[in-house]
């Protein structure tokens, strides 16, 4: 057991006038196994950075490990698998490695085999193997389940509850409930660390949040009543005041050393009141710093003149000789959300692009209604370029309703001035998403839509899908996401 300490780290980007990380204090023990997590923008690949020496920054981080990341970059991805090992790692045992992929359920022949002929999931497990092969260093695992299907995600999960000394981002729950000790949060102004899996973390903060509120509410109605408390005592006191250089009401003489006594009081009084009210301010602003909210939004989705949408009875689709999926069989009516589960290669993406109108090979019977409109959220960000307002604009949205549902999924006032080319992946498919959302269809299609998306907006997207109950067919690897959301699953 070793510490990783991070001492008053302050970090912002060449030509930004923005800290990313500003006096942050922390310390790690390297046994720990760490969830990672924050809002997607807040830093988390950039920490990432740091602790890898990538970037200059203030402060200090001391630690007696080394860091290695993944995924590593894979220069010749045209090399056999086993020469790819090798240059990521020269000095192991072979029978080490066997280890490795026998626990992560890889066959010994991807070894002889081009690694770039490997599917999304067998590379990220040869590179996990690969990366756990190395002792005495701590590592940096950075979203590694965006190219797992759910059934690799629980074999990857259960692989790493067998390790430890490492730092994992992931935006999938149920995946870091099950292999995480600890939870690393990026607040909207703190880097905080707390013993337990996520739900413990997201409990914790959602106790907190309720305090703050409470607490919140309480020094308003404070600070209200000692605002009205002074303003009387201030009335008050210029009453008195008048009255030093006149008379009583009865006509007698005043009293001035009196009312000098009586107005000292009332100024002693009133200087406690501000002192208090001082204080209640004081605290207020300490509260409610963290807390994710934003306002609610009103979306509608289109009314078919039929109940059912679309039909498929014993589909099989082809490319060439080629079978993607066979005798797939099921309706889309009005209120569904279906879930297509199956792992990766199953066909999914095959018939969501024969629903939204690609010429497909195709046996069986597919029926879609007529004037039926559809939007789609595709897997791929890579064509997303300009401002918010022009792509609202170029795609015949509301520009209002598009901007407060990106504000509900954390974008801040400044991101709307950014071209969108320069957003992060997370933010890409958030942008994607309130399109879709903004859409005037009758049906929502979204292939693996939370690729890259924070847990906290992860969260949110399903209270606006549960609360907006739009006609949906979606793929998703989020188990939790799933559970919550799926009315039918579909299972290839």
């Amino acid at each position: 057991m070793s510490l990783i300490n991070v001492t008053n780290l302050t970090f912002a980007y060449e030509g930004s006038y923005d800290n990313i990380f500003e006096n942050v204090n922390f310390q790690i023990d390297t046994d720990w196994k760490l969830g990672f997590t924050g809002r997607n923008g807040r830093g988390k690949t950039t920490f990432l950075g740091l602790l890898l020496d990538k970037y200059e920054y203030s402060g200090k981080i001391s630690a007696k490990v080394g860091f290695d990341y993944f995924p590593f970059h894979v220069e010749n991805k045209e090399y056999n698998t086993l020469d790819v090992i090798n240059d990521i790692h020269p000095d192991y045992q072979h029978w080490e490695l066997m280890r490795e992929l026998s626990l992560l359920k890889v066959s010994e022949d991807v070894l002889y085999r081009p690694f770039e002929s490997l599917s999304n999931g067998e590379q990220t497990k040869v590179l996990l193997a690969a990366l756990f092969l190395k002792e005495n260093n701590f590592l940096l695992i950075d979203e590694p389940t965006n190219h797992l299907d759910r059934k690799a995600r629980k074999l990857v999960s259960d692989y790493l509850n067998t390790k430890s000394g490492f730092i994992l981002v992931s935006h999938d729950r149920s995946f870091l409930d099950n292999c995480v000790d600890h939870i690393l949060s990026i607040n909207k102004t703190n880097i905080e660390i707390q013993k337990g899996n996520f739900s413990d973390w997201w409990e914790n903060k959602k106790r907190q949040d309720n305090f703050e509120l409470a607490e919140n509410d309480k020094l308003r109605k404070d600070i209200k009543r000692l605002s009205d408390a002074a303003r009387r005592t201030s009335n008050w006191s210029d009453e008195v005041e008048k009255t030093k250089n006149g008379t009583r009401n009865s006509g007698s003489k005043v009293d001035k050393g009196y009312v000098g006594h009586k107005a000292a009081k009332m100024m002693k009084h009133s200087k406690g009141i501000e002192q208090r009210q001082h204080s209640a301010i004081e605290e207020r602003s300490k509260l409610l710093v963290n807390i994710e909210s934003s306002e609610s939004l009103k979306i509608s989705q289109l009314a078919f003149h039929k109940n059912q949408l679309v039909e498929l009875e014993n589909v099989s689709i082809y490319y060439g000789e080629k079978k993607a999926c066979a005798d797939i069989s099921f309706t889309i009516e009005q209120g569904d959300r279906i879930a297509l589960s199956g792992k990766n290669g199953s066909g999914k993406s095959s018939i969501i692009k024969l629903i939204c109108g690609e010429d497909m090979n195709y046996t069986g019977t597919f029926r879609k209604g007529s004037q039926l409109k559809i939007s789609y959220v595709s897997q791929d960000t890579s064509h997303l370029q300009g401002n918010l307002s022009n792509y609202a604009s170029d795609n015949g949205i509301d520009e209002s309703l598009f901007k407060a549902i990106l504000r509900k999924l954390d974008f801040s006032r400044v991101q709307f001035e950014k071209d969108i080319s320069t957003f992060s992946g997370g933010q890409k498919k958030k942008v994607l998403i309130a399109k879709s959302l903004c859409e005037k269809v009758h049906l929502h299609i979204w292939d693996e839509p939370l690729n890259f998306i924070d847990v906290i907006s992860r969260m949110q997207i399903e209270e606006l899908l549960l609360e907006y109950s739009p006609t949906l067919l979606f793929v998703e690897h989020d188990s939790e996401f799933c559970k919550n959301i799926a009315t039918k699953i579909i299972e290839f």
